[in-house]
């Protein structure tokens, strides 16, 4: 896929404070990882304190998917999740704008490749399905080293830092497609091509569906049914966590007898996968989107101030 044309619209004064950020986080893909790191830990200790509506959001979140936990230990996994935000600005400045030999340093261990090889050989498609971590662009780049991906997106709604990041993607995948995208989804994945895809984000609309997350009804989108469906490729669920200094990748096996005649059932069953990726890292998850702001029709929000 060709990177997107510059256009001199993006040079129109309403994008230079975009532009001033883009150069920004340019700079800080330039410090060593071990810098980077540090800054991140002292992001974190700003980001734990973070005030107003993402707070409550995040605590509401937790209250809502780990009933079980008093308290102390709901508030203290908060500050942690809170900390970790700090991280995120880092890593996606290093994921987007590194340099190959940067992104190469940063310590990895990924199992599970040989699953991907395994369907690639056999010409099939793969989808990989992961989740809404702080770190999720930065793994799907260390992945993109050992074995070139595409990626499913949405579209900024600046249109400056959507050339820049839409063409520092380009450099390392093999496509980037917006949500709407779906017929050239599906010709890539019928090619045998590799697809990255988190579909843990409130959704609405037809294409989604009631089931439930950490046991709570949320609306889900089906397309990891669909772009199966329609494709005929693997489904390869795809773990990742910061580990100590660096992160740890793993690769399941493709989910079996995926997709089913039915929709709604193969999108629990994408829901609960994606609920044991949050169990191994809940600290290490975006609480912070509004994940069931859409009610069943006649149910109250979930996030109404009080």
């Amino acid at each position: 896929m060709p990177s997107p044309p510059f256009r001199a619209a993006l040079l129109a004064p309403r994008y230079w404070f975009a532009w001033l950020g883009l150069g920004a986080i340019w700079l800080l893909a330039r410090l060593p990882w071990p810098a980077l790191r540090r800054l991140g830990r002292a992001l974190g200790a700003f980001t734990v304190h973070l005030p107003g509506e993402r707070r409550r959001v995040a605590a509401r979140n937790l209250q809502l998917c780990f009933p079980a936990l008093d308290e102390p230990a709901r508030a203290r996994l908060l500050r942690a999740a809170l900390a970790d935000l700090g991280s995120l600005l880092i890593e996606f400045a290093l994921a987007w704008f590194g340099s190959e030999r940067a992104v190469a340093r940063v310590p990895c261990t990924i199992e599970g490749l040989e699953h991907l090889h395994a369907c690639r050989a056999a010409g099939r498609g793969v989808l990989l399905v992961g989740a809404h971590f702080s770190h999720l662009e930065l793994c799907a780049r260390l992945v993109s080293q050992r074995v070139r991906i595409a990626g499913m997106y949405r579209v900024m709604d600046n249109a400056a830092f959507e050339w820049a990041v839409l063409r520092a993607r380009l450099r390392y995948a093999d496509a980037m497609f917006a949500k709407e995208e779906l017929r050239a989804t599906v010709r890539h994945l019928r090619r045998g091509g590799t697809l990255w895809y988190a579909p843990d984000q409130d959704m609405r609309g037809k294409d989604s569906v009631f089931v439930p997350f950490f046991g709570v009804t949320a609306s889900t989108i089906t397309a990891t049914h669909h772009l199966a469906r329609l494709s005929g490729a693997a489904v390869i669920p795809f773990f990742h966590r910061r580990d100590g200094a660096g992160y740890a990748i793993r690769l399941e096996p493709p989910l079996a007898d995926f997709p089913s005649d039915d929709a709604g059932a193969d999108t629990a069953r994408v829901n609960a996968l994606i609920e044991r990726m949050v169990r191994e890292a809940p600290e290490q998850y975006l609480w912070i989107h509004k994940r069931f702001k859409t009610r069943p029709p006649g149910e109250p929000s979930l996030y109404a101030a009080g």
